[in-house]
């Protein structure tokens, strides 16, 4: 898939669904905990990697991640953007703030893929709203360089996507998301 394709595949994904996994039957906030070990001696480094790429293929999110920061770092080994992005998407389709995070400033700065700043703040907004502390300040100085058209796109992909998810709440629980905490 290019990398023109791919923006737009992200950003369909965005748009008709939420988000794909359920955590507790809440699609917008998905725990992760660690998977991989890949700060392993060099001559461990290829089994921890082979079992890292092993955990993230059977769809672990934290497991996506470290892959994707593994190849995005280039500490370990030669920086492949390509690499880094298939796994940050893999991450972030399923929630991860962090790896959201990381896409959403891969979309903006154009690492890998052609600069998209509204799928950069799309992207940044939902790691905010999953978890990721820095993600707001982010998407602020993303929004800082749009165009009101640009803005206005964004906005309502965010608004349907915030839409779906209601609804979603809604069904499951059969109550209005709007009902007090317990």
């Amino acid at each position: 898939m290019n990398r023109t394709g791919r923006s737009l595949f992200m950003g369909c994904l965005l748009l008709v669904s939420p988000l794909l996994a359920n955590a507790g039957g809440n699609s917008l906030l998905i725990p992760a905990t660690g998977r991989c070990t890949l700060n392993a001696a060099p001559e461990d480094l290829p089994q921890a990697l082979a079992e890292c790429q092993q955990t993230a293929q059977t769809g672990d999110p934290q497991a996506q991640y470290e892959l994707g920061e593994f190849y995005y770092d280039g500490k370990r080994t030669p920086r492949d953007l390509d690499k880094a992005l298939k796994w940050f998407e893999q991450a972030s389709l399923q929630g991860h703030a962090l790896a959201q995070e990381r896409l959403g400033m891969m979309f903006f700065r154009g690492e890998g893929v052609k600069a998209n700043n509204v799928q950069a703040y799309i992207v940044l907004k939902m790691a905010a709203v999953n978890g990721a502390d820095e993600a707001m300040d982010s998407a602020d100085l993303v929004a800082a360089q749009m165009r009101a058209d640009e803005l206005e796109i964004a906005t309502r992909v965010l608004g349907q996507i915030f839409r779906n998810y209601l609804q979603e709440l809604q069904a499951a629980e059969g109550t209005t998301p709007f009902a007090p905490l317990p």
